[in-house]
């Protein structure tokens, strides 16, 4: 089995739409766009992408989730659909089925987001973990289905004069890959500010 190569400045992301219809052709995957389109905004660090339609069964979302982190050495794996309590609706099962380890908050805060705008945000499932084989590691998140949902949990959620409602959960990712030993990322203040501990910051190179 090979491995993908990258440069070590450069972080490579999975992607994953998880819908039966779309992955048949039924009408365009709309999660892939949103997802590639924020990352665009958000993330200064070159980003190689790999993304998967796939249908929304357990085996076939938990295969992929392998593929893209022991094979393709994803950093990160960002997965949309399928989080509902449906019967259908079976990504967090596929995603705890192949984890070594629970990151609980990143599904506690998207909750919180989605609290802001609908009651039936409780009804969200979404979880986040880590896939750590001996020589990688990976932080896989399930997002909601919605694009613009996608850019509020990622994003946060800020008042007209910029003060923050509700943090976005991206800012938290940076650190955690650096933690699992991923590359450094950088992003857009604008956007998203990243945080970092004062010990693990790099000097800004951009500023004279």
């Amino acid at each position: 089995m090979t491995t993908a190569a990258r440069h070590p400045d450069t972080i490579r992301i999975g992607l994953v739409s998880v819908s039966d219809r779309a992955s048949k052709g039924v009408y365009a995957d709309q999660g892939i766009p949103a997802l590639t389109d924020w990352l665009a905004r958000a993330v200064k660090t070159p980003i190689e992408i790999v993304s998967r339609l796939i249908q929304d069964d357990v085996p076939t979302i938990s295969a992929a989730l392998v593929e893209l982190v022991d094979v393709e050495r994803c950093d990160l794996v960002l997965t949309t659909g399928g989080t509902g309590p449906a019967r259908r609706d079976v990504t967090p099962e596929a995603t705890l089925a192949i984890a070594t380890r629970e990151m609980p908050g990143f599904g506690e805060q998207m909750r919180q987001i989605s609290l802001q705008f609908v009651p039936t945000a409780i009804l969200s499932r979404q979880v986040a973990v880590l896939r750590e084989i001996p020589e990688h590691a990976a932080l896989i998140i399930n997002l909601p289905g919605q694009p613009k949902a996608i850019s509020e949990t990622l994003e946060g959620l800020k008042r007209e004069d910029g003060s923050v409602v509700a943090s976005g959960i991206f800012a938290a990712v940076p650190y955690c890959i650096d933690l699992i030993g991923g590359p450094y990322i950088e992003t857009h203040d604008d956007v998203v500010k990243a945080f970092r501990p004062k010990s693990a910051r790099r000097p800004d190179t951009t500023t004279t």
